[in-house]
């Protein structure tokens, strides 16, 4: 199966402003020092996966700094749901997507690889920790159409109702711990 990372990072980063936050949160630096999206972004390439990052317009701060290739989407939008339609619609010829937060950049890419592995017998999986779902969550191609008519800021919810995510037990608290405030990098 073909399958695409999808890095979601066109959120304005609302609530980390709000909380102390004094620079854009995806700059914020992870205590080894890489920055946070970097971060994201390497265990996305080193999952084996294209990977296609959606972000905003303004962020110009987003660029690639590895020698895989990278297709950036820049896009002004004004929700989660349409940030993965217009993923899904840039990478429409994949067999199924993973659609990953830039804020989670802890998520390994063995996670990666286990997600994409349950695509070829379910229509939506997630990895699970502890009882709690997580990301990223994973869409086969048959879903392509409901995944590019997505709006708001739900993300999928709407189509994980539909089609309930077969989950995947993972001990790696990683799949739950996004980083909304700044008190989540400490």
């Amino acid at each position: 199966m073909k399958i695409s990372v999808i890095i979601a990072a066109a959120g304005l980063g609302e609530r980390y402003r709000c909380a102390g936050g004094a620079q854009p949160k995806l700059l914020h630096r992870l205590p080894d020092g890489e920055a946070l999206f970097q971060a994201t972004l390497n265990n996305a390439l080193q999952s084996g996966f294209e990977v296609t990052v959606v972000t905003r317009p303004e962020y110009q701060f987003i660029q690639p700094h590895s020698a895989t290739p990278v297709d950036i989407v820049r896009f002004a939008s004004a929700g989660l749901g349409e940030t993965i339609a217009a993923g899904v619609s840039h990478c429409a010829d994949s067999d199924g997507w993973l659609i990953m937060l830039a804020d989670m950049p802890w998520v390994s890419p063995l996670i990666l690889q286990r997600t994409a592995a349950a695509l070829s017998r379910h229509l939506a999986v997630r990895p699970v920790f502890q009882g709690q779902p997580g990301h990223p969550v994973g869409f086969h191609h048959q879903l392509r159409e409901r995944l590019q008519a997505l709006r708001g800021d739900d993300g999928a919810k709407s189509i994980l109702l539909d089609y309930p995510a077969q989950l995947i037990a993972v001990d790696d608290a990683a799949v739950i711990q996004d980083i909304d405030f700044p008190e989540n990098l400490r």
